[in-house]
């Protein structure tokens, strides 16, 4: 009997752990990318905003934001990108699971398409964190401008991401499509390179 196929990271063989760059002292940035997650588009359909905030409530006790923000609930994150659209996160519902649930809980209130084979999500964190985007992201990250909890869709070195902050310790998640996973890479760890990285096994 074959077995079955198991899902490849689109970062298999480059997002190897070590020590990079500088050598110099703790590393200035690490960098891994989170696997097994569940992701998700949600889109409101014309004249169910208000319904779907209430399901959405209900099923997953979060208040969806309505401006580039996360929410994170006990099983579900959502990330507002747009009016009307956000991406879903889930570390407990895994691959398709989260779109079946979320297509379940909130049918004829949203579109639902599942992004959990098309996106790639790399955590960066680290003291020179912020110094590494500013390369390419033409955003400030101070926390004045952008504290914790907020979120964007922007471009970084001419790819499209969605990029939000984790947690206080200057920690941020960033979504890129599949097909563009090794370009942003690359240009991740040349950016890094200078800071010293490490990259962790992916978790």
């Amino acid at each position: 009997m074959s077995s079955p196929l198991k899902p490849k990271s689109a970062l298999d063989g480059l997002a190897r752990p070590g020590r990079y760059g500088q050598s110099d002292g703790e590393p200035g940035v690490v960098i891994a990318e989170r696997v097994g997650l569940g992701l998700a588009t949600v889109a409101a359909r014309k004249g169910r905003a208000d319904a779907l905030r209430q399901a959405v409530m209900e099923a997953h006790g979060v208040d969806l934001p309505s401006t580039s923000r996360i929410v994170q609930g006990p099983d579900v994150g959502f990330v507002g990108y747009g009016p009307g659209q956000w991406l879903a996160i889930s570390e407990s519902l895994t691959g398709g699971v989260l779109a079946r649930d979320l297509s379940e809980k909130l049918k004829g209130l949203a579109s639902i398409s599942d992004q959990s084979g098309g996106r790639t999500v790399v955590r960066i964190t680290g003291p020179r964190a912020r110094d590494v985007l500013a390369k390419g992201l033409p955003i400030d990250l101070d926390p004045r401008l952008f504290p914790l909890g907020s979120a964007t869709t922007s471009i970084i070195s001419h790819i499209g991401v969605q990029l939000w902050q984790t947690d206080d310790t200057r920690s941020y998640d960033i979504a890129v499509f599949r097909s563009l996973s090794e370009s942003f890479w690359r240009w991740l760890t040349a950016s890094a390179a200078e800071y010293g990285y490490a990259v962790e096994a992916a978790r």
